[in-house]
């Protein structure tokens, strides 16, 4: 099996960490605040972009050809993980919520969407780590 590197993923998951720490602790009115949630949003929309084309990889050795995973929809990916036991069903079903959620408010810059995001995030970050670490397993 073709080893997969996560490294990017993890930084981008610890860079995430960091800033929504900082904007817990920034003040609403200060423009620090602004920087951090902007931060946020970035990290979650680049991170949920990489557990999905990390995840596809991990695919590619259960299918015939690279091109039949690649033609699968983000969604697709999340849900035959869960086929394959690479992830859990319920892990699963944080992710299509996550990407909902980003199709949702991807057009909408205002301050309700980084909200909206910035709820998710404890729970985006916890989830995020343990799709790093299902990739790892399937290395092993």
């Amino acid at each position: 099996m073709t080893k997969i590197d996560t490294t990017y993923l993890e930084r981008s998951i610890s860079t995430l960490e960091k800033a929504f720490g900082l904007l817990q602790k920034a003040n609403p009115e200060e423009i620090d605040y602004d920087m951090y949630r902007s931060a946020c949003v970035k990290e979650f929309e680049i991170i949920l972009e990489q557990c999905g084309k990390l995840l596809r990889k991990t695919l590619k050795p259960y299918y015939h050809s690279a091109k039949a995973v690649d033609q699968l929809y983000f969604k697709e990916v999340f849900k035959q993980c869960v086929l394959r036991s690479i992830i859990s069903l319920e892990l699963c079903e944080n992710f299509l919520e996550y990407r909902d959620n980003r199709n949702s408010t991807a057009h909408d810059y205002g301050v309700n969407f980084a909200e909206e995001t910035l709820v998710l995030l404890p729970n985006f970050i916890t989830d995020a780590t343990l799709i790093a670490e299902a990739i790892k397993k399937t290395r092993e």
